[in-house]
């Protein structure tokens, strides 16, 4: 679910009006809020990005998601999944997709006619509307992008944020080592001051000194060299 979620959403990322979101409440009908369900994933192209509660049909230009991804877990048991296909075929989604990642099977239907018609072959299929690719490999479902990169499994996902979360720490130390150096260098600059203005008081200190002395010198009726 996540890799699907965060490969959609990189997918449409420069895209204002295509919604993607995950496991979001959808009512489709104003005033009924028993006709209800919350698809794994979910796309619908039209509809600008941003949070939402849920996607209530009515406020949204009564667009439906085009597309709806289910992930099958223990938990599902088939007369669930028959009112989510009937749900889907009634209000609109164009492609529904089903994936049981414990017997790697991928299920697809495609609207035909004003209804939801099983496809044949998944393997290699390219989705109409969004254009990727699914594989089966070893029961594992693989999705490509239009332009023939790979959705990142969840393991890669999880590879990948812990590598930002090292890429960011070691930035903050950098910063921090940078902050003090700076900052060592700031004292290093005011002890310099320091110092200077202590040698330009000496300076001035001996000069008087040798003003004075120059003075008793010359009451003393002696001109100093």
């Amino acid at each position: 679910i996540v890799a699907l979620h965060s490969g959609f959403e990189g997918l449409y990322k420069d895209d204002p009006n295509i919604f993607v979101a995950g496991d979001l409440l959808w009512y489709p009908v104003e005033g009924d809020n028993k006709t209800r369900v919350a698809p794994d994933v979910l796309v619908a192209f039209g509809r600008p990005k941003g949070d939402r509660g849920s996607y209530m049909q009515w406020r949204e230009d009564n667009i439906p998601p085009q597309v709806v991804f289910e992930v099958l877990s223990p938990g599902n048991r088939l007369t669930e999944m028959a009112k989510k296909l009937a749900f889907y075929n009634r209000f609109g989604v164009e492609e529904y997709y089903l994936y049981d990642p414990d017997n790697g099977d991928l299920s697809g239907w495609l609207r035909s006619d004003q209804l939801l018609e099983v496809i044949d072959e998944m393997q290699g299929w390219v989705s109409p509307r969004t254009g990727v690719r699914f594989e089966l490999q070893d029961g594992e479902l693989l999705v490509y992008r239009p332009d023939g990169q790979r959705f990142e499994t969840y393991t890669e996902l999880l590879e990948r944020a812990e590598q930002e979360r090292t890429r960011a720490e070691q930035e903050r130390t950098r910063a921090e080592q940078e902050r003090m150096r700076a900052e060592q260098e700031r004292t290093r600059a005011e002890q310099e001051r320091i110092r200077a203005e202590q040698e330009r008081i000496r300076a001035n200190q001996e000069a008087e000194r040798a003003e004075r002395l120059t003075a008793q010198l010359r009451a003393l009726g002696v001109e100093p060299e």
